[in-house]
């Protein structure tokens, strides 16, 4: 063997290898092959290729690489985007590394060079022509090699030569290729490439063996399949079989079920349909949906009515207190009921803040009429299919919820109850307010389609009732199929009425107490009320109840006793300082300060309206975070102040000396409507005279320019928010004489109410 040693730059490669006489291409990224190859370049365009044992290195020591590799000619390189270059060399010789010279920008080393003696014995010559039939054997059962390969080998003579193209042919692992390229004597690399080639034969004949087993089976389960299809085909015309069952059910089914004609035309076509199609295929089962939706409705059943106006009392006192407008309303509507025996009516919208008992309401009408009772929740709700159905022609489809309701109902009359019907949105795939008009309107939900169903559903025996926090943002088409029944905020007493009679033994229930374990007086539970809770219903009152019995549970098991006394101290330590407070009132009148009253969604308070008088121009400050109206109401105030300036005994140009700001606490709290129109005029004018405002009294009203003073919203809050203040003289507009009705006696009798029609009677009645 002619031996030789080169120096050359080394570069290392991953899952590929290089035998001599091979053509290879790869790609290059690593910055020190890169320098490698340009120092092949400049040193003779030759390159010592190696294989690194672990691929995931990616800067892999000389002790990574294999020994043995190949020495080859460098042919082309091209420039691939992102700094990649591609190559294309060309082996010709084995080497060993020797010695390792250079670590710097790239790997040089010496390398011994290892060329093949080409053997003259008859024995190489005969295992030359084993390997080339082998190899032919191999390309029969393989089917993977081409026929220019085969006789590539054929013209081939040389011992090495064959070995190395048979194993860079046949062999997928890199590990067993290094062996082969390890292998210097080029008769023992063929003896090896021979026995590997014998066992590939030996592999792919078993593969070809396996794939026919397998194409006789898949061809047998074909052959199954078309002999059961002619079966049941002939057991269909023999009425017999499984699906032939499933038809005849279907069939009985239908006759017993009372449907419409269209409907029983539509089932009857689509039972047919089925009959024709396979059984376990997706448009059976399609068919088969379809009719058990058909057939699951609840065609003809309805529940009898209990329309005792007695007993409709009775559920609705013991499931709430107050409320008494909305029972007898409800009681109204159950008694016409009655009396026309049709449910062709309005549509009952109960309008209230949140937690004021609405949906209980309505779960209350349910029990006291003896009907099912079904809830669907339109928060959020955006696409039209939600109300409608979806078309069959969509995969997954369905009914809209509204079908859905009544199966779930099982009777063509419950009371169905749409929740929130003020939180429906619309987008581009569709409105379901739009939607709801059908369902909604009694001339037309006799024949309600849904969009799978696609056959008419009478919904005339429901009960439509339906609950929102807010009338803005429900379409008027919609508004004008409903009658609106206001559900009000409680009052104080009214809420300690519910938590004496409903919470408080609710939630000791719920945490395993006996009723009566918690004793509370009933200023304790007021000041539960006040101090930590403010909204309009009672949701956050059952929380802090709850909260409350968790607290006492822990001292009856740590003090082994079984009941517990809460008293003011005891709640402070329960359930923390007070939450909520409540300005007081001024001790003595003062000038510019006047109490007004506001209403938010959580009830009514008290709102101070300060005025301050500088020297200036007459500029008018406002400040309090203020919306558009009641900054338009300060100006209207301040003009009429202006045009009646004689009057009030003020200079005719008082404005041009002075400048007047209005402000209202809590700066933070954002605040806007006409009604503090009377209270900033009194403010101004006391600012402006110097006559101071009694503290006790508190107003409300909307004032012209004309000094008439106009009726507001939201009486009965403000009232009993004077009444929590303390005030004692109420002015109001007199056209809300009629609001009076609504506030309870024991708050009326509290006050001297004063309904005045002009802004002098309020100056008169405020003004000391």
């Amino acid at each position: 063997m002619n031996l030789k040693t080169m120096e050359l730059p080394v570069l290392p490669l991953r899952g590929i290898m290089l035998f001599p006489g091979m053509v290879l291409h790869f790609d290059i990224a690593r910055p020190r092959s890169i320098a490698a190859l340009e120092q092949a370049m400049e040193a003779g365009q030759k390159i010592f290729l190696v294989a690194q044992k672990q691929e995931e290195q990616e800067e892999p020591a000389p002790a990574d690489l294999c020994p043995v590799g190949t020495v080859a000619a460098v042919r082309q390189i091209m420039n691939l985007p992102g700094e990649n270059i591609r190559v294309l060399v060309e082996g010709e010789v084995r080497g060993t590394i020797q010695e390792v010279l250079s670590e710097e920008n790239y790997l040089l080393a010496r390398i011994e060079l290892h060329r093949d003696r080409v053997p003259r014995s008859a024995e190489s010559k005969a295992l030359v022509r084993t390997a080339q039939d082998l190899f032919d054997e191999f390309a029969r059962s393989s089917q993977r090699v081409s026929t220019e390969m085969v006789e590539g080998l054929r013209q081939q003579e040389k011992p090495g030569e064959i070995a190395d193209l048979l194993a860079s042919s046949i062999l997928q692992k890199w590990q067993e290729r290094q062996e082969m390229l390890e292998e210097m004597d080029p008769v023992k690399r063929l003896e090896k490439a021979c026995a590997l080639l014998m066992r590939e034969t030996e592999l792919a004949d078993t593969e070809k063996e396996i794939q026919s087993r397998l194409r006789k089976q898949v061809e047998r389960s074909q052959k199954d399949y078309y002999l059961r299809e002619q079966i049941r085909a002939i057991q269909n015309e023999l009425g017999e079989g499984d699906d032939a069952d499933d038809q005849s059910g279907y069939r009985k089914r239908m006759e017993e079920t009372p449907l419409n004609e269209e409907a029983r035309a539509k089932c009857e076509k689509e039972i047919e349909r089925m009959g024709r199609i396979a059984p376990g295929s997706p448009e059976y089962i399609v068919s088969e949906t379809y009719i058990d939706w058909i057939l699951d409705l609840p065609w003809g059943k309805e529940t009898e009515d209990s329309l005792d106006l007695a007993k409709a009392r009775e559920v609705l006192d013991r499931e709430h207190y107050g409320l008494d407008k909305v029972k007898e309303r409800i009681i109204e509507y159950l008694a016409v009921l009655r009396m026309k025996k049709n449910m062709k009516g309005p549509i009952l919208c109960f309008v209230g803040p949140p937690g004021v008992g609405k949906t209980s309401i309505v779960r209350a009408i349910a029990e006291a009429v003896n009907r099912k009772f079904v809830r669907m929740s339109l928060g959020g709700v955006r696409d039209e299919a939600e109300i409608r159905g979806h078309r069959k022609t969509y995969i997954g489809s369905m009914p809209g919820r509204i079908i859905t309701g009544m199966k779930q109902a099982g009777s063509m009359n419950p009371v169905f109850l749409f929740d929130e019907i003020d939180k429906m949105a619309s987008d581009f795939r569709g409105d379901p307010a739009s939607a709801m008009l059908e369902v909604l309107d009694a001339e037309q939900n006799f024949a309600f389609r849904d969009h799978y169903m696609e056959i008419p559903f009478d919904l005339s025996k429901v009960m439509f009732i339906t609950t929102a926090n807010s009338v803005e943002t429900i379409p008027e088409p919609l508004l004008d199929r409903m009658e609106l029944i206001e559900v009000p905020s409680y009052t104080e007493e009214e809420k300690l009425q519910i938590l004496k009679r409903h919470l408080k033994p609710k939630q000791e229930a719920e945490h395993g107490m006996a009723a009566g374990t918690i004793r509370m007086s009933d200023a304790v539970m007021r000041e539960m009320i006040e101090k930590y809770t403010r909204e309009a219903g009672v949701r956050g009152l059952e929380r802090v109840m709850a909260k409350c019995c968790r607290k006492s549970a822990v001292y009856l098991l740590e003090n082994q006793k079984k009941r517990i006394t809460v008293t003011s101290s005891r709640l402070h330590e329960f359930l923390g300082a007070a939450r909520y407070t409540r300005e007081p009132l001024e001790k003595e009148a003062r000038v510019g300060i006047v109490n007004g009253l506001a209403w938010t969604s959580v009830g009514g308070e008290t709102l101070e309206v300060e005025c301050v008088l500088m020297p200036g121009k007459g500029n008018l400050k406002l400040t309090g975070q203020l919306g558009d109206v009641m900054r338009e109401s300060a100006e209207a105030a301040f003009s009429w102040v202006r045009a009646h300036s004689a009057e009030l005994g003020l200079e005719e140009d008082f404005y041009t000396k002075v400048d007047l700001h209005i402000h209202l606490p809590e700066g933070a709290v954002p605040k806007d409507g006409p009604s503090a129109g009377v209270t900033m005029t009194t403010a101004l004018v006391s600012a402006l005279t110097g006559r101071k405002v009694r503290q006790d009294v508190a107003m409300t009203g909307e004032m012209t320019l004309r000094g008439r003073v106009l009726p507001i919203g939201g009486l009965k809050e403000k009232t009993l928010a004077a009444y929590r203040a303390g005030v004692r003289t109420l002015v109001i507009p007199k056209e809300n004489h009629k609001d009076l009705e609504e506030i309870p006696a024991y708050v009326r009798d509290h006050f001297r109410i004063v309904e005045a029609e002009e802004i002098q009677q309020v100056l008169k009645t405020a003004l000391v």
